[in-house]
C-alpha cells in the first residue's frame, strides 16, 4: 500500500449512489463534506451504520483509514447499502488480498432489487381497488 494514495469505489442500492474515497489515516469520517465522530450520527441508527461500514471491520481496517463519502438519492437504508458496496470496492483497489474475505461475506454483489412501478387502474404497483359486488 502506497502512503497517502487515494482509492475510490462506487456503489449503488435502490436509487442511492455512493462514492467513497479512502486514504491511510486515523479513522476520520467525512460524509457529504461534514465531519462525523461516528457513522451513527449520519445514519441515525446503529444497525444501518454498522451495515454501511462492515467492510472495514471485516478487513480489520476500522480506525486505520480516513473515509470520505459522497452519497445521494434514496433513503438512509439504500444509502447504507450503497456505501457498503462502494467501500468494499475501494478496499479491493487498495489491496487485492481483501477480495476473498469480502466476497465470502457477500459485500461485492450489487443488490438488484428496485421499486416496482405503479400500474394504471391500481392503487399501488399491485394493490387493486376494493371489489364491490353491487
Amino acid at each position: 500500500m502506497m502512503d497517502k494514495a487515494i482509492f475510490n469505489g462506487l456503489g449503488r442500492r435502490k436509487t442511492s449512489v455512493a462514492r467513497v474515497y479512502i486514504v491511510s489515516g486515523n479513522g476520520k469520517l467525512t460524509i457529504n463534506d461534514k465531519i462525523f465522530a461516528s457513522a451513527e450520527e449520519y445514519f441515525k441508527d446503529r444497525v444501518r451504520a454498522r451495515h454501511a461500514f462492515e467492510p472495514l471491520v471485516v478487513t480489520n481496517n476500522d480506525g486505520k483509514l480516513d473515509v470520505f463519502v459522497r452519497v445521494e438519492g434514496g433513503g438512509l437504508s439504500g444509502q447504507a447499502g450503497a456505501v457498503r458496496l462502494a467501500l468494499a470496492r475501494a478496499l479491493i483497489k487498495m489491496d487485492m488480498s481483501f477480495k476473498p474475505v469480502l466476497k465470502s461475506h457477500g459485500m461485492l454483489s450489487r443488490d438488484p432489487r428496485m421499486v416496482e412501478r405503479k400500474k394504471y387502474g391500481l392503487r399501488k404497483a399491485r394493490r387493486a381497488p376494493q371489489y364491490s359486488k353491487r
